[in-house]
C-alpha cells in the first residue's frame, strides 16, 4: 500500500452506501420538525446554554457530527437559510430521501452516473413543471394574501399561537425595508429590519416600530428626553479631545505652559461643538465618546447627545430620518440634519432605559419590539420571525405560489410518474424513484399528526391522479386531504424551487463520492515520557 500508515481509506460501495446511511441519520433527527405539529429539539452547547427550535438550520448548527456526508448534509440546511430564509427542515428530508431511495439501485450494481443522469432530467423537469404547471401568481399589494402565505410559513412554528401578530409584524417590517431602485428592488431584513428582544411583559405587547429604537439613555442629566419632530444629526467621530494616534510626550519648560496645553484642549472641544450647534440640531448621535465638556456646551445649547451608538444602529437611524452619517463636524452642512422624526422619546422599561425614535414620515428601515416571558422563548420567537420576514420578501422579489401541506410535492410525484412512462432504458427507474421520493413530505406531515399513513397517502395519490387536483394536500393537523385552495397554505415559489435544487444536487454530489481518504495526524509528543507512537487523531474538521 502506497498511502501513510496512518491513513484510512474506504472506497467502492462501502463508501457509498456509507454516505447514504449517514445522510439518512441526518434526516431522521430533523424529520419530526415538520408541520404544525411538529416536535421541538433541546440543544446544549458547549457553553452550556439551551437551544430549543424546531428550525433545521438551527439545529444542525449546533449538532456535532464525524461523518463527511453528515457534515455536507448541515451544509445545506445552512445554504438554504441564507439563500431564501426558509424550508430548511424540508431540504434535509427531502435529501436524506433522494439518497435513501438510490441506495436500491447501488446495491443492484448499478452505475452511480446512471442514477445521476436520471436525477438531473428529474430536477428540470420538476422546475419547469412547477413554474408552468402549479405555481399561480400573486397580488403583492394584496394584503390579505400576503398574510394567508406568511400564516402558512408561522404555523408550522412556535409562535403559532400568535400567528395573526406574528404574520402583521413580519409583513410591516418587510413593507418598510422595501426599497424601489431604477425597477430593481431591495429588501435588506437583516441590515435595516432589527429586532429587539426585552424580557418581561407578554407576546401580545411586540410591535413593529415606524422608527428605530436603542438600548442607550442620554449622555447628560440636564438633556431633554423628550422632543416633538427633532432635528437629528449623526456622527461618526468622537467630541472628545483627540489623543495623538502613537505616544505622545511633551516636554514643559515652564508652568504657563501647563495651562495653554488645557486651554488648547478646551478650544478645540469648544470649535467642535459650535460647529455642530451652528446646524441648530436638537438631537446628536455619536458613535464615539462625548467628553464632560463637550456636555457641558451641548447642555448650555439645549442640544440632548447620545453617544456609543452601533454603526449599525448608526445607518439604520439614517434610512428611517433621512440623515446623513458625517465624518467630521466641520463638514456638516443644512442637508445632513434629519428632519422626518416625529418624535424622540426615553423610556425606561424593566431596569434599562431605550431611545425610541418614533412617528417617522417614510422610514425604510424598522425595530421590532419582542416582549416575552424568558430569554429562551425570545430567541425562539426572534428565529421563526425571520422566517416569516424572508418567506414575505420572497413573495415580493418573486410573486408566485405553490400550494402546501404536500400538495405541490404530490402533485410533482404524479406528473413524473406519468413522464417516467416515456423513457426508455435503464434510466426510468431512478427518475421514478425521484418521484417517490417527493412523497416523504406529505407522508412525514401525515406520520406527525399521527393519522393513518398508508390509507392517507393512497386517498392523496388517487385524488392527484385525476386532472386538476393539483392543490390537494394534507391538513397538518388533522392528517386529513383538504383542498389549499379552500385551506389557505401557499408557499412561495422561490423556496420551493430552491428546496428542490439543493436537496436533488446534494444527493448528486454525495452519490459522485466513491473514495474516502481519512488523513490522520500522530500527536507532538512534548517529552512526556514514553517512546511509543502517539495515537492517530482524525483531522476532519469540526463541523459548525
Amino acid at each position: 500500500m502506497f498511502l501513510d500508515q496512518n491513513t484510512k481509506r474506504e472506497h467502492g460501495r462501502k463508501v457509498q452506501l456509507g454516505n447514504v446511511n449517514a445522510a439518512k441519520a441526518i434526516s431522521d433527527v430533523i424529520r419530526t420538525c415538520l408541520g404544525p405539529r411538529s416536535m421541538l429539539k433541546m440543544l446544549m452547547d458547549p457553553m452550556g446554554g439551551i437551544v430549543m427550535t424546531n428550525d433545521g438550520n438551527a439545529i444542525l448548527r449546533e449538532i456535532q457530527v464525524q461523518h463527511p456526508a453528515a457534515k455536507s448534509m448541515i451544509e445545506i440546511a445552512r445554504t438554504q437559510d441564507e439563500e431564501v430564509g426558509d424550508g430548511t427542515t424540508s431540504v434535509i428530508i427531502l435529501a436524506g430521501e433522494m439518497l435513501s431511495v438510490a441506495e436500491q439501485f447501488l446495491e443492484e450494481e448499478m452505475h452511480p452516473t446512471v442514477i445521476i443522469s436520471a436525477y438531473r432530467q428529474a430536477l428540470e423537469d420538476i422546475i419547469e413543471i412547477l413554474r408552468d404547471n402549479i405555481s399561480v401568481a400573486v397580488d403583492v399589494s394584496d394584503r390579505e394574501q400576503m398574510l394567508k402565505i406568511i400564516r402558512s410559513c408561522v404555523g408550522t412554528k412556535f409562535i403559532k399561537k400568535w400567528s395573526d401578530l406574528a404574520c402583521q409584524i413580519a409583513l410591516d417590517a418587510t413593507s418598510t425595508v422595501a426599497m424601489e431602485d431604477n425597477g430593481h428592488r431591495e429588501i435588506d431584513i437583516k441590515r435595516y429590519a432589527k429586532v429587539e428582544k426585552i424580557p418581561g411583559g407578554t407576546m401580545e405587547d411586540s410591535k413593529v416600530l415606524r422608527g428605530v429604537m436603542l438600548n442607550k439613555d442620554v449622555t447628560h442629566p440636564k438633556m431633554k428626553r423628550k422632543i416633538k419632530n427633532p432635528r437629528i444629526i449623526l456622527l461618526d467621530c468622537s467630541l472628545e479631545y483627540k489623543k495623538g494616534e502613537s505616544q505622545t510626550n511633551i516636554e514643559i519648560s515652564k508652568e504657563t505652559d501647563f495651562a495653554k496645553i488645557l486651554e488648547l484642549e478646551e478650544q478645540y472641544i469648544q470649535q467642535i461643538c459650535e460647529d455642530v450647534i451652528r446646524v441648530k440640531p436638537d438631537l446628536i448621535f455619536t458613535e464615539k465618546g462625548v467628553s464632560d465638556l463637550a456636555q457641558h456646551f451641548l447642555v448650555k445649547a439645549g442640544i440632548t447627545a447620545i453617544r456609543r451608538v452601533r454603526k449599525s444602529d448608526n445607518n439604520r437611524i439614517a434610512r428611517a430620518v433621512g440623515a446623513t452619517v458625517v465624518n467630521r463636524t466641520d463638514e456638516l452642512k443644512e442637508d445632513d440634519v434629519g428632519t422626518q422624526c416625529g418624535l424622540f422619546e426615553i423610556q425606561n422599561i424593566g431596569d434599562e432605559y431605550f431611545t425610541f425614535l418614533t412617528e417617522c414620515q417614510n422610514p425604510k428601515a424598522c425595530t421590532i419590539l419582542l416582549r416575552g416571558a424568558s430569554k429562551d422563548i425570545l430567541a425562539e420567537v426572534e428565529r421563526n420571525l425571520q422566517d416569516a420576514m424572508n418567506v414575505a420578501r420572497n413573495v415580493m422579489v418573486d410573486p408566485r405560489l405553490v400550494p402546501g401541506g404536500g400538495a405541490g410535492e404530490m402533485a410533482l410525484a404524479q406528473a413524473l410518474n406519468e413522464k417516467a412512462k416515456l423513457i426508455t432504458g435503464v434510466s426510468q427507474w431512478p427518475y421514478r424513484a425521484v418521484s417517490r421520493a417527493l412523497e416523504i413530505v406529505p407522508r412525514t406531515l401525515i406520520q406527525n399528526c399521527g393519522a393513518n399513513t398508508i390509507r392517507t397517502i393512497t386517498a392523496l395519490r388517487a385524488k392527484h391522479v385525476s386532472a386538476g387536483n393539483t392543490s390537494w394536500g394534507i391538513d397538518g393537523e388533522t392528517g386529513t386531504i383538504v383542498d389549499m385552495n379552500d385551506f389557505g397554505i401557499w408557499e412561495p415559489f422561490s423556496v420551493k424551487a430552491q428546496t428542490y435544487k439543493t436537496a436533488i444536487e446534494t444527493a448528486i454530489l454525495l452519490l459522485r463520492i466513491d473514495d474516502i481518504v481519512s488523513g490522520t495526524k500522530k500527536q507532538i509528543d512534548n517529552g512526556s515520557g514514553g517512546g511509543g507512537e502517539a495515537a492517530p487523531q482524525t483531522s476532519a474538521p469540526d463541523a459548525e
